[in-house]
């Protein structure tokens, strides 16, 4: 899916690759080459931005008692017409039950994604191709955006779970997951299904950038559960995940 650089001030074209892959299937996958040429990043950049995963905070409010989850998240609006990304007041992650079985229904206060991370080139490199997808395929709307940085952890006999509530939706318009790291991983296969349970594809990301964008309300994601590779090291799963929903809260 290679295309020129796209800044966040540029609508995708018809015909782009990504665009189409969407609009056809309500997923697309884009490996982390193509990602990388469509961002235009510097290694420097990427390697910065992936060292503050190192600095998210345990999830306390994981039903199942886990503490296998890290994260930090940051807010956004986005006002149709008007380029770029405005940063909101730090605030509680909400999800009806509906959409999160496990989690759902309650409001979660992570800690802030650092003003620094938030503001800088990958990031805002991801916020403006999303946006730009967002846009092409429904115009004219103003956009919530919520930014996630997951570190799922696993050890030995205590497998980390991406998606511990199962295949999903949740609850917004468009899902943009990126992959920053694996750390001596097993697992963790991302899944596409309908709203029935039937598997429509399944595909791991690998590398840093491979990335999946999904059309929230017309198919289900999931992941599975992660595992250390060697027993005996440290395992973790890094990602980033985007998600916009129609207007603004």
């Amino acid at each position: 899916m290679s295309a020129a650089p796209l800044d966040a001030t540029q609508a995708i074209p018809p015909g782009d690759p990504l665009l189409e892959a969407i609009t056809e299937r309500g997923y697309a996958l884009v490996r982390g080459p193509d990602m990388a040429a469509r961002l235009g990043l510097s290694a420097a950049a990427l390697e910065e931005f992936a060292a503050s995963w190192e600095r998210l905070e345990t999830d306390g409010f994981m039903a199942d008692g886990g503490r296998y989850r890290r994260r930090r998240i940051a807010n956004f609006t986005a006002r149709a017409g008007i380029p770029g990304h405005r940063r909101g007041p730090h605030r509680p992650h909400f999800q009806a039950v509906v959409h999160n079985s496990l989690n759902g229904g309650v409001e979660r206060w992570f800690g802030p994604m650092e003003e620094a991370v938030a503001a800088g080139a990958p990031p805002q490199a991801l916020l403006g191709l999303g946006r730009a997808v967002a846009d092409a395929r429904s115009p004219g709307q103003d956009w919530f955006v919520e930014v996630h940085q997951f570190r799922i952890e696993a050890v030995a006999g205590a497998p980390g779970f991406p998606t511990p509530e199962g295949a999903h939706h949740d609850g917004v318009d468009y899902v943009l997951i990126g992959m920053i790291a694996r750390t001596n991983l097993t697992g963790g296969e991302t899944l596409i299904t309908d709203d029935a349970g039937q598997e429509l594809a399944r595909f791991t990301l690998l590398d840093r950038l491979d990335a999946a964008f999904i059309e929230d309300a017309r198919v289900m994601h999931g992941v599975t559960p992660v595992a250390p590779l060697d027993p005996a090291l440290a395992s973790c799963r890094d990602v980033l995940v985007i998600t916009w929903k129609r207007g603004l809260r």
